[in-house]
């Protein structure tokens, strides 16, 4: 396999034969080769990779050349189909490869034939618009081979009209459903079975690992190889579905979707009418109960406010009746039946939810714009994840640029319940101590949280942003300081201003991408996933450590976990946090070999607080100053690098 590997990544190699613009790299071959030796021992591997290490074929070269059947799970349903539609077609041409390829996403990613059909004749849209919108599914759904609705752009991914054409674990008839033989899902899933390579992404993953009997179980069974990618998401996505969650909006479908069976089964029922509009009321008056949107509250804190314990009695009788309702009309339909099961489940996951007593597990509440999530999470994920692991030898590799913090995987592997790996870390090839400088500015108030601290941001970026002519990202840990720096910065600098929530972060990185010297602002989503590469993007400005708020609720319950075991919650848990997500920010600036720019770090404790040296010892290695005057320097020896 070693000689394979070396053939295969040499500078006159297959890879180079086929890919434009492949270049070899030491670190690229190291890492495929310790991913093959993983796979040949089926062990299991924790591979850091920088930035520019090509880790996408580092993993797909060894897999495809082992053999046998692999799953590759990755962050986001972008990224997967990156590397279904490009990196891996790439890398079979150029090995000559005959593994067959399929791509597997959760069912609500597909038309459901049943849904359509039901919304076509029964559904209340809320607007011309949407019943447009519904026609032109009808239409992709008769000549579409996958019904992948990422490829009808005519309707916009986020559109609402979607929830009528597409089906949930909830409300997926199954093997009742009439248009079974034809189904979307089912077709994709008997390709994923018998392929020899699936891309599915994290959430997937994970589905089918606690709901075997719903999801995707004879796929893991069967395979030799599960790669993760960017699998720095693990831990949160394996807890949020270790948990359970029951939203409004899912009681609100469910309401809908009892009086359109009853109605589409050939008759009314008033009683049944009346019950399912009373749990619709019920769901929509929680949320009203939980105030302002974008909070999150302990399940304790939420029965201290004025109207919530009212709205969770009221929501309980609610659904018991709109239960008891459906189970004396379920022998009418499939339809109706698959509602009973759905209220039944959903007012047991209730019951179960108000009962619960703390101990290995946090309740919590999440509130939207237009929806409230209840959930149920599991403190630590490690037992769980670890026993699905066990049950059959196979080679195990995780993979990412942000696993360690420094050279110390602990934080990453003690998460999963993986401490037995073997962890190895290459890191970028990119030149970083030329291409970039860490600027940590002086004069910023000491304590981040104090109320000036934004407006002192702001007035430290204003220089650089003009001595870089804009082309830069400002990245900020809340909404709200972003949305100050975006009225404290308008009308104050001569170059386009983008604003996270103005638009999708593909339209704004599209028009950021073509402007050349735009400045966007930008909060969570902008931290990972996004790829600029050249003269476009010159600076990242961070405005402080992303610690997890202390005060969200999981983390609060973990923090107190941890402490009652006797550890350091803020060494063993809230630093590497920190570490890892700043690390992804700064990794937006350098992308290719000859980019050039400046990370400009605005938190005062880099340099005040003992940890600072480790937190800037895990960063590339850039080199640091805090002085203006080499910033402007930077930029007027390298004017609008040129980027290859």
């Amino acid at each position: 396999m070693k000689r394979l590997l070396q053939r295969a990544f040499a500078a006159d190699g297959a890879l180079a034969a086929k890919i434009p613009g492949f270049k070899q790299r030491a670190q690229q071959l190291q890492m495929a080769e310790a991913i093959a030796q993983a796979i040949e021992a089926t062990e299991v591997l924790v591979a850091e990779a920088g930035t520019g290490t090509g880790k996408t074929f580092a993993y797909l070269v060894p897999a495809l050349l082992a053999g046998g059947k692999v799953i590759v799970s990755t962050g986001t349903k972008t990224l997967q189909d990156q590397l279904f539609d490009r990196d891996l077609p790439a890398v079979r041409d150029a090995l000559a490869s005959g593994a067959s390829a399929a791509l597997l996403k959760g069912r609500a990613n597909y038309v459901c034939l049943y849904r359509l059909r039901r919304a076509s004749t029964e559904a209340r849209l809320a607007s011309r618009d949407e019943a447009a919108q519904l026609r032109r599914i009808e239409r992709f759904a008769g000549v579409t081979i996958t019904g992948d609705r990422a490829d009808l752009a005519e309707v916009p991914e986020d559109a609402p009209v979607w929830a009528h054409a597409t089906s949930t674990r909830d409300n997926c008839l199954g093997q009742s459903c009439p248009d079974y033989r034809d189904c979307f899902v089912m077709r994709a899933r008997k390709n994923a079975l018998a392929a020899d390579v699936v891309v599915v992404n994290h959430h997937l993953f994970f589905a089918d690992l606690v709901l075997r009997e719903e999801g995707i179980s004879e796929l893991l069974p069967a395979c030799n190889t599960v790669i993760f990618d960017e699998a720095h998401q693990l831990p949160q996505t394996a807890r949020m579905f270790f948990g359970e969650t029951l939203s409004t909006s899912q009681l609100v479908e469910l309401g809908r979707d009892a009086r359109m069976e009853l109605r589409a089964a050939g008759g009314g029922s008033p009683e049944l009418e009346r019950v399912a509009a009373r749990l619709e009321k019920a769901a929509r008056d929680l949320r009203l109960a939980l105030g302002e949107p974008a909070a999150r509250f302990a399940w304790g804190q939420a029965m201290r406010l004025p109207d919530f314990p009212e709205a969770l009695d009221k929501l309980n009788a609610a659904l018991r009746a709109l239960e008891q309702a459906l189970a004396a009309q379920a022998g009418r339909a499939e339809g109706i039946e698959s509602c009973t099961r759905r209220a039944t489940s959903a007012h047991a996951t209730l019951v179960r939810m108000r009962e619960a007593e703390a101990g290995s597990e946090v309740r919590w509440i999440e509130v939207f714009s237009n929806a409230a999530q209840l959930h149920v999470t599991p403190l630590s994920s490690a037992e769980l994840f670890q026993r699905q692991m066990s049950d059959h030898p196979r080679a195990w590799i995780f993979t990412s640029a942000t696993l360690a913090v420094g050279e110390d995987f602990a934080h990453f592997t003690r998460e999963l319940g993986i401490e037995h790996a073997r962890a190895r870390r290459w890191a970028s090839p990119f030149d970083f101590s030329q291409q970039a400088l860490l600027y940590v500015p002086k004069g910023l108030p000491p304590d981040p949280n104090d109320p000036g601290f934004t407006a002192a941001v702001v007035e430290a970026a204003l220089p650089v942003l003009r001595a870089s002519e804009g082309r830069a990202f400002l990245l900020f840990t809340t909404l709200r300081a972003l949305r100050k720096a975006h009225e404290l910065l308008s009308g104050r600098v001569p170059f386009p201003l983008l604003v996270q929530g103005t638009g999708s972060r593909s339209e704004l990185l599209a028009r950021f991408r073509a402007l050349g010297n735009a400045v966007l602002l930008g909060s969570q989503s902008f931290w990972e996933g996004v790829d600029v590469r050249g003269e476009a993007l010159s600076v990242v400005v961070i405005d402080k450590l992303p610690f997890a708020p202390p005060d969200d609720p999981v983390l609060a319950a973990r923090i107190e976990r941890m402490r009652s075991d006797g550890g350091n919650p803020f060494t063993d848990l809230q630093l590497p946090q920190a570490v890892l997500q700043l690390k992804q920010g700064a990794g937006r600036l350098i992308r290719g070999e000859t980019d050039r720019g400046v990370l400009m770090l605005c938190d005062p404790r880099l340099v005040s607080r003992p940890y600072g040296r480790r937190i800037v010892q895990s960063l590339p290695p850039m080199r640091l100053t805090r002085d203006l005057a080499e910033i402007e320097d930077f930029f007027a020896a390298h004017p609008q690098c040129e980027s290859g």
